[in-house]
């Protein structure tokens, strides 16, 4: 019990390693950038949820300099804009370890979505997706988060969907799939989870708890 509580205040405290994860996901051949929020640090972060859920102003600026759906061009293809952006959280080694694999299970089911770039977000809470979705005109986020380590899992990652990203968007308003890990939900079965979603998202334009009944009323 001990060496588990351990694994779960190191995992909530540890920084994430940015060139590690942007090595993984080079392979993607997508563009990527990263951006930090507006918490100073790890500490700050863990105090102020409310700074870890916007851009510092340097990282707004930066992400407002990019063309919208850089090296994608939505005009010529037709296809919907979605940008994925891979962030810390609360257990920053599990993006490090699930958030390459995912994503590479991932792109080869997206048909109709014309996807990047991918924005690496440092101490980021759920809510940055969505600033950074709305300065990138996307027409949906996913956002691949480190989730809060338990007893048994320091490393589960959550994926977050959201149509039409703007600031102030609530938790009601996006969809997410949880314990993204080869212990629990493995990669190819979350990657299907997250198409299937975005596939209806799409559909009726919009994400969230509407979006939750239609997809469980689709199962039954």
């Amino acid at each position: 019990m001990a060496s588990c509580l351990a694994e779960a205040r190191d995992a909530v405290h540890a920084e994430l390693s940015v060139v590690s994860l942007r090595r993984q996901l080079e392979a993607l051949d997508l563009p990527i950038f990263s951006v930090r929020s507006a918490a100073g640090g790890r500490g700050e972060y863990l105090r102020r949820p409310d700074l870890g859920r916007r851009l510092s102003a340097g990282s707004r600026a930066a992400v407002e300099s990019c063309e919208p759906t850089q090296g994608h061009p939505r005009a010529l293809s037709g296809a919907l804009s979605l940008v994925v952006v891979v962030a810390d959280g609360l257990s920053a080694v599990a993006v490090e370890r699930h958030a390459g694999p995912v994503l590479g299970s991932l792109l080869p089911l997206l048909e109709g979505w014309a996807v990047g770039p991918v924005v690496i977000a440092e101490q980021a809470r759920v809510a940055i997706g969505d600033e950074i979705g709305e300065v990138l005109q996307a027409a949906a986020t996913l956002l691949l988060i480190g989730e809060r380590p338990g007893l048994s899992s320091p490393d589960s990652m959550g994926a977050y969907l959201t149509w039409a990203p703007r600031v102030g968007r609530s938790d009601a308003e996006r969809n997410c799939i949880s314990n993204i890990r080869p212990e629990g939900l493995g990669y190819s079965a979350a990657a299907g989870k997250i198409a299937g979603y975005l596939a209806q998202a799409r559909r009726l334009q919009l994400t969230g708890v509407a979006l939750k009944e239609e997809a469980d009323k689709i199962d039954g």
